[in-house]
C-alpha cells in the first residue's frame, strides 16, 4: 500500500471533503491547494491522464496525519515545565503503518478496545498484546512492524464504523 492509497482510504472512511483535506495539510505545516488534493487522490491506474497524479511522500503523509490530529483535537499547548517530546515520524517505509495506527488512534481518541473492535468489523481478530506491539516505539524489544494487511483492514474497519 503506497502513501496515496492510505490517504484515499482514510478520506473515504472518514468522509473528508477536499477543502477539509487542504485545511488539514495546512494545519500540519504543508500548503496544499484543493486542486493539488484532487491530484493526490487520483488513482494511479487512470491511464488517460497519466502523470497528473501527485505522489505523496512520507513527509507529506506525516504532515497530513499531524494536521489531522490538530483538526480533530485542537492545537495542544505545552504545559509549563513540560518538555516537548518529539512526535513519531515516518523515517522509513517499514514504519508507515505503525505511525498511521498511532496517529489515527490519537486523532479519533480511540481506546485499545475501540481499535480491536474496528479490526473485528473486518473479521480480523487482533489481540491486545499484538496491537500494543504495533503501537510501541520502534526499537522497543516488543515492537512489531504493522504489515499492509493490518493497516488495510484497519482503514476498512473505520469505513464500516463511520460510514454505516
Amino acid at each position: 500500500m503506497d502513501n496515496n492509497d492510505i490517504l484515499i482510504r482514510l478520506r473515504y472512511a472518514l468522509e473528508i471533503k477536499n477543502s477539509e483535506m487542504a485545511e488539514i495539510f495546512k494545519l500540519g505545516g504543508l500548503e496544499v491547494s484543493v486542486p493539488e488534493v484532487v491530484k493526490i487522490l487520483k488513482k494511479s491506474d487512470d491511464e488517460e491522464e497519466n502523470g497528473s497524479q501527485i505522489m505523496l511522500t512520507n513527509n507529506m503523509l506525516n504532515s497530513f496525519l499531524n494536521g489531522f490530529i490538530i483538526y480533530k483535537r485542537g492545537k495542544q499547548e505545552p504545559k509549563s515545565g513540560q518538555t516537548n517530546t518529539p512526535e513519531p515520524s515516518i523515517e522509513n517505509n517499514t514504519n508507515i503503518n505503525n505511525i498511521l495506527l498511532k496517529k489515527i488512534k490519537i486523532a479519533l481518541t480511540l481506546t485499545t478496545e475501540d481499535m480491536i473492535d474496528v479490526f473485528k468489523k473486518t473479521g480480523l481478530n487482533v489481540s491486545k498484546g499484538e496491537l500494543g506491539a504495533f503501537l510501541r516505539k520502534e526499537g522497543h524489544k516488543n515492537y512489531k512492524v504493522c504489515l499492509d494487511n493490518f493497516a488495510r483492514n484497519f482503514l476498512k474497519g473505520l469505513a464500516i464504523k463511520y460510514r454505516s
